[in-house]
């Protein structure tokens, strides 16, 4: 029996709006000190060598008569897309966000900014739209903007080999310098992850300082009203400056009246505070739902720009940029932080059950209470835990870190390098409000270039078989390779294919994504939804996070989502139910250990895998598993039929991403469906196909079946 398995477009709410939205909503800070009206100061070597002994206080309250200073100002966006996102969306943002944030700032020339364009945007914008790169091009000139560095492809730089951190932020610095003219030496840290370890090899790369969130601060134990001057920092003897990012004006902007920033500026100069740094994404003006009415119809931005202009003008506040901060603030003194992203990060990355813990324990000390000084000692998990929380992140992590070490064996040819560059974008690695794991195109997108790195890493290879650690969890997978395609075999979870990529068409056909329950699924108990905003505000995206629900529970899947999940199922179950998750298999290997034994020919390999002595269930199953030199899959099954109920089904699922073509022995019915997830993001609830499942029905009776699995060939 042969059949076509067609791959079906995606549906999804609010498709084209939502599809469009996996960026990355960061905080960064810049920090200022004493900038003339006009333009950022730039410190003379002179002024830099008194910074140790004088200059503007890092804290000190002022004393009766004596003069206050302004309080320094930097104001700073951060603009991203992913790697892999649709055209629509860049242009979409350009024309809602990006153009007309930076014209509104350029016309106010006494008003200097800091601005970050993260490499993936800075290259659609070079093909799409060079004018809008030539105007802050002029801006950079002029010194009326201060460009940042981040990784190139918008890395987590922690996450990242030390040689690939280096390497990303030199792409950077070497492509603003190309593009723009200027020598760009602050850092942009994505999603503010930070890590001890950075500080040595941001000074190698180049970066003089870097703009963190507050909370980084504030989770080691200093208090919030020393975090208005530059720190420093060091990691094996080498240093970087660290500016605190004011996460008070992270959230009063722009969702606040102006008047209400300037009056909270206006309290800073008055206890003596030299600085106050807002960096933070970019979407937030016109991206974010309601925001571009807000910003630009009703008048926010030029209402702040007014009210800014007057502060300076009455002498309450300067204007800078981190760069000049740092030679005319007085340091801070030293700070050694912990690992540590931003608040909303640190509980998304939480698993369900802890999460939904962490929100019980927040609702029940209050909002006060976790905006005081107790607050920052409420956290969540570190980033680096989605890869525990999502095993599909961290196959793409450590696919990622084996070929990036394998390139630079190999003397890093430069397509690979770079496809291996890109794969390291942030955005399909994890999911909170922001985020693209649950976005298929995104990380179909980051496979695609580790195909396009490994096809060109393994030109004219033959069949090679690894046995290693693949995923670090402490079993052994199979990694079977050639100079066409690329499979994951894991014993240990019943022998299933967990990737199975073609090079040529730069497909993981494995790639889909398992139904899981998320804590958002279930708010926690007194989260009450429809939370308003006062009217004379906008909600912010984390106001809105709390504001939607779900009527019924969405289904989830009861193992993991591979190739080749083998189950015998009573005749009963219903392919609704199967569907739906909610069923009792009568055995299922997808959690029982598989001793492997290895075939080889110089054209094929055959992975032999029986369950080991003891396993549950055992001693019922022989599965083989076969990988051809031109890519091709297949597997063979033999079991004991008198082990089941005579009406009893052999069923192995299959999910897929893209279009195969399946042909199993004996013939078969195949039960398919769609695998649809329901996922938040800053639009609401959204149903997302991720792929579609297909699983032969034998009869137990037959008492060995076979199936082999084609990929369409690319025209």
């Amino acid at each position: 029996m042969r059949l076509v398995l067609r791959r079906h477009r995606r549906h999804r709410v609010g498709d084209r709006a939502a599809l469009g939205r996996a960026r990355h909503r960061a905080v960064g800070p810049p920090l200022g000190g004493g900038a003339p009206r006009g333009r950022p100061a730039r410190a003379s070597r002179a002024g830099a060598e008194q910074r140790s002994r004088g200059g503007i206080g890092a804290g000190a309250v002022p004393q009766a008569g004596e003069a206050v200073n302004p309080v320094g100002f930097v104001f700073g966006v951060h603009l991203h897309q992913p790697v892999g996102n649709f055209d629509h969306v860049f242009a979409d943002h350009l024309r809602d966000v990006y153009r007309p944030l930076v014209e509104r700032l350029a016309e106010r020339h006494f008003f200097p900014f800091t601005l970050h364009i993260s490499g993936p945007l800075l290259e659609w914008l070079e093909t799409h739209d060079a004018a809008y790169l030539d105007m802050i091009g002029r801006l950079a000139a002029d010194g009326h903007v201060e460009l940042l560095l981040a990784g190139f492809y918008e890395p987590v730089l922690a996450s990242l080999l030390p040689a690939d951190r280096v390497e990303q932020v030199a792409w950077m610095r070497e492509a603003i310098q190309r593009r723009f003219g200027v020598a760009a030496t602050g850092l942009w840290l994505t999603e503010r992850v930070w890590e001890p370890d950075l500080a040595a090899h941001l000074a190698d790369a180049g970066v003089r300082y870097v703009v963190l969130d507050d909370r980084h601060f504030l989770v080691s134990g200093f208090e919030r009203d020393q975090l208005h001057a530059p720190f420093w920092t060091e990691s094996g003897g080498k240093r970087v400056a660290l500016f605190p990012i004011d996460e008070r004006l992270r959230y009063l902007i722009p969702f606040r009246p102006p008047a209400e920033i300037g009056a909270y500026l206006r309290d800073l100069r008055a206890a003596g505070r030299p600085l106050a740094v807002f960096v933070d994404d970019g979407e937030k003006f016109g991206g974010w739902p309601g925001t571009k009415d807000w910003v630009y119809t009703r008048g926010w931005l030029a209402q702040f720009l007014d009210a800014i202009d007057a502060l300076v003008a009455a002498g309450d506040v300067r204007l800078t940029t981190p760069g000049a901060a740092l030679d005319t603030v007085r340091s801070g003194g030293l700070a050694y932080l912990p690992t540590a992203s931003y608040r909303e990060m640190e509980a998304w990355a939480l698993p369900p059950v802890a999460a939904r813990r962490l929100a019980v324990l927040e609702q029940e000390l209050g909002e006060a209470r976790l905006a005081g000084p107790e607050g920052a000692l409420v956290r969540g998990a570190h980033w680096r835990n989605f890869l525990v929380k999502y095993p599909e992140a961290n196959r793409m992590h450590k696919k990622m870190l084996a070929l990036s070490g394998l390139c630079r064996a190999r003397g890093d040819p430069p397509a690979a390098r770079r496809a291996i560059g890109r794969s390291q974008c942030n955005d399909a690695y994890w999911h909170g409000v922001f985020g693209g794991l649950y976005l298929p195109h995104l990380r179909a997108a980051i496979w695609r270039q580790l195909a396009l790195a490994e096809g060109e890493l393994r030109r004219g290879e033959g069949l090679v078989v690894e046995r290693l650690d693949f995923d670090g969890d402490g079993a052994e997978e199979l990694w079977i390779h050639s100079a066409t395609c690329s499979a994951l075999v894991s014993p240990q979870r019943g022998g299933v294919v967990e990737e199975y990529t073609v090079f040529e068409q730069g497909i993981n056909y494995s790639d889909v994504l398992t139904r899981r329950r998320e804590s958002y699924h279930e708010p926690a108990p007194g989260r009450a939804g429809g939370e308003a905003t006062a009217s004379d505000g906008a909600p912010s995206i984390h106001d809105l996070e709390h504001m939607v629900r779900l009527q019924h529970l969405p289904p989830i899947d009861p193992a993991d989502r591979a190739l080749l999940v083998d189950r015998v199922l009573g005749s009963d179950v219903s392919l609704d139910g199967y569907a739906g998750g909610g069923f009792e298999s009568i055995a299922c290997w997808s959690r029982t250990t598989f001793h492997a034994t290895l075939e080889q020919s110089a054209v094929a390999v055959e992975v032999v895998l029986k369950p080991i002595p003891d396993a549950s269930p055992g001693g019922l199953l022989e599965k083989r598993i076969r990988l051809d030199q031109t890519g091709e899959l297949s597997a063979r099954y033999r079991w004991d039929p008198a082990a089941f109920p005579s009406d009893a089904l052999f069923c192995p699922e299959m999910s897929v991403s893209h279009e195969v073509e399946l042909a199993v022995s004996p013939a078969a019915d195949v039960w398919q469906f769609p695998v649809a997830t329901v996922s938040r993001s800053e639009r609401g609830f959204e149903e997302t196909v991720q792929g579609y499942s297909y699983t032969p029905r034998w009869p137990v009776r037959a008492g060995e079946a076979r199936l082999t699995m084609r990929v369409r060939q690319s025209a």
